[in-house]
């Protein structure tokens, strides 16, 4: 069993957000369930390209579908699913940049690139003694692209999550009564940025962070209903701010 190493990061809105990094075990689990999944791919690209065209162009085809799944793979999972693969997504990891927000391309990008250097010697070997050793469990490729691996706060609260967005999508069926002519552009952005990476916060921050964004807006708002959580509210709010 892990401990549980955390950080505590301070956002542009004065709250404090408690991260929980992801340990050399967990993440040893979800680079086997990920290199599985990698080399089912491979062996099928195999069968496509080897097996049925042959000759130079099957080769050739082989060769990018053999660096697709290798490095491609991680970036447009990382990019495009929230900074989770399928071997975080199991393991409940995700993959964000060091002050809490989703992880970028570039940043993506980077981190996997050095994944080669954190192979050597054999075993992973490197990236585990670098794991081991930083403060924030980081690994070269994370070191040099700003990125942590933590744990996903969202995954222990996936029932409420559920609740939350059944509630909004209610909501969202009779819109046309709130009136949210008085919520500036930038307050909108920082709405956005809490529903962006709400999911990489610890439970208690992001309830704290709801809470202090929604007091602080529900003023502004004509016709949102009062039943509506916190998180419901600031879903509906950006929906409906977007349209108008």
């Amino acid at each position: 069993m892990e401990l549980e190493d955390r950080i505590t990061i301070a956002t542009p809105e004065g709250v404090e957000l408690q991260l929980v990094l992801a340990g050399a075990g967990s993440r040893f689990i979800a680079c086997v369930i990920d290199l599985v999944v990698q080399l089912a791919l491979i062996a099928l690209a195999a069968v496509l390209t080897l097996g049925l065209l042959g000759g130079g162009i099957g080769l050739a085809l082989f060769a990018i579908a053999v660096f697709a799944a290798i490095y491609m793979y991680d970036v447009l999972f990382e990019v495009l699913g929230a900074g989770r693969t399928p071997g975080k997504r199991t393991t409940h990891l995700r993959v964000v940049r060091e002050r809490g927000t989703p992880v970028d391309l570039p940043a993506s990008a980077i981190r996997n690139l050095l994944r080669l250097i954190d192979l050597l010697p054999a075993a992973y070997l490197l990236g585990l003694v670098s794991i081991l050793l930083t403060k924030r469990n980081q690994r070269l490729g994370d070191l040099a692209a700003g990125t942590l691996v933590i744990r996903d706060a969202h995954a222990r609260d996936s029932s409420a999550a559920h609740t939350e967005g059944g509630t909004s999508t209610q909501a969202s069926l009779d819109s046309s009564a709130w009136d949210v002519s008085a919520v500036s552009v930038e307050e909108l952005a920082t709405v956005r940025r809490f529903l962006e990476r709400r999911a990489t916060l610890d439970g208690r921050a992001r309830l704290e962070l709801a809470l202090r964004l929604e007091q602080g807006l529900r003023r502004k708002v004509a016709g949102a209903p009062q039943d509506l959580d916190a998180e419901g509210f600031l879903e509906q709010l950006a929906r409906v701010k977007a349209t108008r």
